[in-house]
């Protein structure tokens, strides 16, 4: 039943803002006792057993979303759970039973700016490349003119929309150092105008950052910039193999790369935590300890996905986060 926490906290508080009349609602209060869960409490109030990560997300006082403590005190409302902090000594002799909820809560979504990248797996080829920018120009921007080398004899046609990508470099496992792929940028759009047999003329329709000679094209695809987050349908395991940055101290809001994609069960929007192995003192044990829990020092949403890699935005850390620490997710039960 604990497992289930870590996946009901953090779904309440990543997405809106609380409407002004809500904020004016008098909350019923609720007291914590034991088998208790966040996973538990989200689908007892909110009709949402998935609505969690808001919470853990919003609350301070709860640092590990593993535990919530018997005791403790939570203020419900028609759409939120707000956590009140520790700790309460003695648990009340009767709970306050909650209030009918007036609406469903909307689903939690996350939103991101598509500016994030990905790893352009081994294997994956570009649909082409941009090889000059009119004028002879060094950079290109919106609403410039570029040549690339996709032509008639591609199957290419005026009007086609393209993505314009720059690799950034390999990315090695940290573990097995196998080289996953290139690490790649989004630089913006483009739409084909007028065709030869081998090249074609396009309009830079939007640009991220500027646009040069070299850099590669594959075909348009819409954008998500909206994600709704959801539960694993399997068991998770991996590694962050590649920061955005290439930092290697990792907080919120940082981008990075997992070794875990579609043929591995993952989705956008799912939330996996960042876990690291505790090695036990074997000193004060009477008997061999083979593990220990594992101490959960983060989370992150994937926000897109290749086949065997995908694209993950840190959205919780009570601890510093470091390229190569383990994410895990367990599927509800």
């Amino acid at each position: 039943m604990k497992k289930h926490l870590c996946l009901a906290l953090l779904l309440l508080g990543l997405a809106a803002t609380v409407p002004f009349a809500a904020a004016q609602e008098q909350p019923t209060i609720y007291t914590i006792v034991p088998g208790d869960t966040l996973w538990g409490l989200s689908q007892r109030f909110l009709k949402d057993p998935y609505y969690w990560p808001n919470v853990w997300a919003n609350n301070q006082a709860v640092g590990n979303p593993h535990f919530i403590y018997p005791g403790q005190k939570v203020r419900i409302y028609s759409d939120r759970i707000e956590i009140e902090q520790l700790p309460v000594s003695a648990l009340p002799k009767q709970v306050t039973p909650p209030q009918e909820l007036r609406e469903e809560p909307q689903p939690a979504t996350f939103a991101v700016n598509g500016s994030e990248g990905f790893l352009m797996e081994n294997g994956m080829q570009p649909s082409g490349t941009v090889i000059s920018l009119h004028q002879n120009r060094e950079m290109a921007g919106t609403d410039d003119i570029v040549y690339t080398d996709i032509g008639r004899v591609h199957g290419a046609n005026p009007g086609d929309r393209y993505q314009v990508f720059k690799k950034i470099g390999p990315v090695s496992h940290p573990v097995t150092n196998v080289i996953l792929g290139q690490q790649v940028i989004p630089l913006g759009e483009l739409q084909l105008s007028e065709l030869e047999d081998k090249a074609s003329r396009a309009i830079v329709t939007k640009s991220f950052q500027e646009i040069s000679a070299g850099s590669f094209l594959l075909p348009y695809q819409e954008r998500k910039l909206t994600i709704t987050l959801k539960s694993a349908d399997r068991d998770l395991t991996g590694y962050i193999v590649q920061t955005q940055t290439g930092n290697t101290a990792l907080a919120v809001n940082d981008v990075v790369f997992l070794d875990l994609g579609k043929a591995q069960g993952v989705q956008p929007g799912n939330m996996l935590y960042i876990v690291r192995d505790v090695v036990p003192d074997q000193r004060y044990a009477n008997a061999k300890i083979e593990k220990l829990p594992v101490e959960v020092v983060g989370a992150l949403v994937v926000v897109s996905t290749g086949m065997n890699s995908s694209t993950a935005v840190i959205v919780k850390s009570v601890d510093t986060v470091y390229r190569g620490d383990r994410v895990e997710m367990k599927k509800s039960r």
